[in-house]
């Protein structure tokens, strides 16, 4: 007989689009859902009238028929979610980010070090994008040369879910954790390297006067082990449409995204035209990972993100939130 995974979800904001993703598996089934508003929760009794539901979060991580569980809480709650998950022998789907710390992330190891079983990742989707599926191929085929450089932008472009929405009422609220990390994977995942050093700063100009009181705008340039040159701009303010902006020079070519298409030049000429790039952006869904994580726990699969792109990615988050509060260049601790 196949095993059946029962999954819960924390969260119905970013979580619910989560629930398809368990819905499509025919090995997984939907069995609870988390949320402490009460109007969400009512909702979902006429939409999910079958799924167990629950206003605290750690009573649904403690059911015992739950063995995946997806966390798409505040960004604050991550860490401990994430913990008493694992604890519990739960596998964890995780919104980003992972935690909010390095002792957070530090726990979170030695858990899936006791615990070999478990499985953990986290929603960098971005891996599933078409269009950036197929530039990472075209890198790997030495399509553009040896690339020496690359830069993202993540452009946000919806402040008031700073100004107004629950992020400007946290303690603490990283747009580098929050979204920022999105880039930063995306640039280790095409060049299949890992980030050394990392130099930046920020600001919050765009959200001064509101509630927000952390910096809405970093800006950081990333050192690879293999001597590649990056650059992530983070930018939660901008008046511009929420979009993840792409560069990568290579020494045969050079691609870029634009809102509507991918453009690869080959040549220095102006009068050359470029490429075109059709493929989808962004062509991915906000459950797009939760497949291919079933299935490697399961076992008939691998997972797309797994727990070392997660902590990679998180470190070096940890180290750029590090190098704009200490105004240094700050080397990535991976631990490992």
């Amino acid at each position: 007989m196949k095993t059946t995974l029962q999954a819960g979800i924390i969260g119905l904001g970013a979580g619910e689009s989560h629930i398809r993703g368990y819905q499509e598996h025919p090995d997984c089934s939907l069995l609870a859902l988390c949320d402490f508003d009460v109007s969400k929760r009512e909702n979902l009794i006429q939409r999910y009238p079958e799924a167990r539901l629950y206003a605290c979060a750690e009573d649904l991580i403690d059911d015992p028929d739950v063995n995946v569980v997806s966390i798409a809480s505040f960004d604050k709650d991550h860490g401990s979610q994430v913990c008493r998950a694992l604890t519990s022998g739960k596998h964890v789907f995780v919104e980003k980010p992972l935690c909010q710390s390095q002792q957070e992330m530090s726990s979170i190891r030695r858990l899936l070090v006791d615990q070999p079983s478990l499985k953990l990742s986290s929603n960098l989707k971005l891996r599933t994008c078409p269009r950036f599926v197929e530039v990472r191929e075209m890198i790997a085929n030495q399509a553009f040369g040896q690339i020496y450089y690359l830069e993202a932008d993540y452009n946000y472009g919806r402040l008031s879910k700073l100004t107004d929405g629950w992020r400007g009422k946290q303690e603490f609220y990283s747009v580098v954790y929050g979204g920022g990390i999105h880039v930063v994977d995306l640039l280790m995942w095409l060049t299949n390297d890992r980030v050394n050093k990392v130099s930046a700063f920020g600001n919050d100009i765009s959200t001064s006067g509101s509630e927000f009181r952390h910096n809405d705008m970093v800006v950081s340039t990333l050192s690879f082990e293999n001597g590649i040159i990056g650059k992530v701009a983070i930018n939660f303010g901008c008046v511009f449409p929420h979009f993840h902006k792409l560069s990568v020079y290579g020494t045969n070519a050079t691609f870029e995204n634009r809102l509507g298409e991918g453009l690869i030049y080959k040549s220095r000429d102006n009068n050359v035209d470029p490429t075109i790039l059709n493929a989808p952006y962004p062509g991915t869904e906000n459950h797009s990972l939760i497949t291919s994580f079933l299935d490697s726990i399961l076992g008939i699969g691998l997972a797309i993100v797994d727990e070392r792109v997660v902590f990679d990615s998180m470190s070096v988050c940890l180290a750029i939130e590090q190098a704009v509060n200490d105004s240094k260049i700050v080397t990535v601790e991976y631990g490992d």
